[in-house]
């Protein structure tokens, strides 16, 4: 499905725990622990935009890098799951340990 034919209300969730550097935001800086994903399409229908959220709680946070516009048409399934990915590989590691991740390289 490409993205002019995905539903703009469909919004993908996953549980996970972030790596030792933690989730890069853009409102809070790098966040870590339980997290949930939660992603969905742009307004326009252009990209898909990615928000983290402690487990459970009300507040969301855009992961940055957000959105990601995918070079080619992919699901939204497909894009939700290759930024999970990128959520939950360690980032570069310098003397104080894991950095963040964040989108900026999808």
């Amino acid at each position: 499905m490409s993205g002019a034919t995905q539903d703009p209300q469909a919004s993908l969730t996953s549980p996970f725990t972030s790596t030792t550097g933690g989730v890069m935001t853009v409102e809070v800086g790098a966040i870590t622990g339980d997290l949930e994903l939660r992603t969905h399409p742009t307004e326009n229908n252009n990209g898909i935009e990615a928000l983290v959220r402690y487990t459970g709680a009300r507040d969301q946070y855009t992961v940055a890098g957000s959105p990601i516009r995918p070079t080619a048409p992919e699901p939204h399934r497909d894009t939700h799951d290759r930024i999970l990915q990128q959520l939950t590989t360690p980032g570069r590691i310098e003397a104080a340990g894991d950095l963040p991740v964040d989108l900026t390289s999808l």
